[in-house]
């Protein structure tokens, strides 16, 4: 899916796209209505009229965020049980942009956060279903907290772009560095880092430091 040009949208997308750039250019504090307007070619009170206030500006760039990383996750879970993820991959590409506005909503500390990771963690929770359907062995923590680190780890990415960016020597929001970092994932997620017998020995260590109440709360 293409990055939609702001002259092919009608006006109350133009306005959600430009919003959703100037809340991750300036964060939703110091970003105004006047300045989403001018980015999107219209007047302040077309803006107002269409959402009525900032708030609910911001609200709807996050239904459309959400809505956006369900379509993908859709799309790449439909790939995996077909055995072909290649389409798919090329469909997450059209998350890129929004990975400015998701950094930016972690800075601010902004409940926007709260709901879009909630949010996500429902899609990686659907991932570990499938794949806790091929285990042999019992997982060491319940599915949501399990889905909770993942999303954790993979939102920390952008979050750190000056430093990965350095270490990869492309700017990671860049076409040569997001296919770095992508590749990057993909070969750490199709290789273990742990041998079974390594990851047991470590999880009984963890146990033996814990009293049995945390033990048993893990495992729910």
């Amino acid at each position: 899916m293409a990055t939609p040009q702001l002259d092919d949208l009608t006006a109350r997308a133009r306005i959600r796209e430009a919003a959703l750039k100037q809340f991750a250019e300036h964060g939703y504090e110091r970003a105004t209505i006047r300045g989403i307007a001018a980015a999107a070619g219209v007047s302040p009170g077309l803006v107002r009229h269409h959402f009525g206030s900032k708030e609910a500006l911001r609200d709807a760039v996050d239904a459309h965020v959400m809505a956006e990383i369900r379509r993908v996750n859709d799309e790449i879970l439909a790939g995996s049980e077909r055995g072909d993820l290649a389409p798919a991959a090329f469909s997450q590409t059209a998350l890129r942009p929004f990975q400015n506005y998701l950094v930016q909503a972690l800075v601010d500390g902004s409940p926007t956060m709260a709901r879009l990771f909630d949010h996500m963690i429902g899609l990686t929770e659907q991932w570990l279903e499938h794949a806790d359907a091929d285990r042999t062995d019992e997982p060491m923590v319940d599915r949501r907290t399990r889905a909770a680190v993942l999303n954790a780890m993979a939102m920390g990415i952008p979050l750190l772009r000056e430093h990965i960016s350095r270490a990869v020597g492309a700017d990671m929001f860049s076409p040569e560095g997001y296919q770095a970092v992508a590749l990057a994932t993909l070969d750490i997620y199709s290789h273990t880092l742990l041998s079974p017998e390594l990851a047991e020995s470590a999880r009984a260590g963890l146990e033996a430091a814990n009293p049995p109440s945390i033990r048993e709360q893990r495992r729910r």
